[in-house]
């Protein structure tokens, strides 16, 4: 019988994928479309990034599943499809899943504000979690990870709802911004508050998740493992995003000066790290390579 993620990251560090989309817009998807209707539409595809990934070296890939809330999925039109779309994106991930592998249920934010910056009640949002983690169960994903969340009260909302919504681990990245003061969320929401919420709330893992380079990620992760003793997520992006002379997007942190900070992350004790915007199945390739030497 396979561990559970959990137990794996308690025995060794556990090698997550990098950036999802990216290899999705390099296969064809069109800005402006859902990447979630490619779990249904073109299905091979997506499990060829998902392969991709695994053949890297990677010990779980998250689904396609990030914008995978009925909220934003309203806004592509898509709104009554969102159980199937979430069950599609698990089942395409889990069909592929090599043994001893697993896949982890992404589900990101809605993009939308609590009130009284928004419209949307804590309730709003714990009904659409609670639908998207409830497709992304029936479609046999190993755990949720919430990530790249920058309010923490939506966080615990998607907390909550996966929590009602099946008896899986539940992983909590949030993504925070480096200020002279310390790590904070574009909403001001502090690094110690976050992590002490969300362990009280019943997070079984908890880190940080894209915005910062590798490099800003070892003081995070250093500041995280002070605060909690819960297994640690780090995936870092690979810098900030401009457009090249092309058109194309080029990421500021290039691949050698993204992977020299990969063992003092390792060092300050993340259990689960992987990588974020800019980052690729190569990327991972190079990661599970000083990992496992280090190991």
């Amino acid at each position: 019988m396979t561990p559970s993620i959990l137990d794996l990251a308690k025995a060794r560090t556990v090698l997550l994928d990098g950036a999802l989309g990216t290899e999705l817009m390099r296969r064809g998807l069109s800005q402006g479309v859902a990447p979630e209707t490619w779990n249904v539409d073109r299905p091979k595809l997506v499990q060829e990034v998902h392969l991709s990934y695994y053949a890297a070296g990677s010990d779980a890939v998250s689904t396609n599943s990030f914008g995978g809330s009925r909220i934003k999925l309203a806004g592509h039109g898509l709104a009554e499809r969102t159980f199937e779309l979430n069950r599609a994106a698990a089942e395409v991930a889990c069909a592929v899943r090599p043994a001893g592998k697993y896949v982890l249920g992404s589900i990101g934010p809605t993009g939308k504000f609590l009130e009284p910056q928004g419209d949307l009640s804590e309730a709003d949002l714990e009904a659409a979690f609670v639908e998207q983690a409830r497709g992304l169960a029936a479609g046999g994903v190993d755990a949720f990870i919430l990530e790249t969340h920058y309010d923490l009260r939506e966080a615990l909302c998607a907390l909550r709802a996966a929590k009602a919504a099946a008896p899986l681990p539940l992983l909590a990245a949030m993504t925070f911004n480096a200020t002279p003061r310390g790590f904070f969320t574009m909403m001001g929401d502090g690094l110690e508050r976050s992590v002490k919420e969300l362990e009280a709330a019943g997070a079984a893992a908890v880190g940080a998740n894209c915005t910062l380079d590798s490099a800003q990620m070892v003081g995070l992760a250093r500041a995280m493992r002070r605060l909690t003793a819960l297994p640690m997520i780090i995936q870092a992006n690979a810098g900030q995003a401009t457009l090249g002379e092309d058109g194309a997007v080029v990421y500021s942190q290039g691949p050698d000066a993204y992977h020299r900070y990969v063992p003092e992350i390792l060092a300050a004790g993340a259990n689960l790290i992987g990588g974020c915007c800019g980052t690729s199945p190569e990327t991972i390739r190079r990661m599970a390579g000083l990992i496992f030497r280090r190991a």
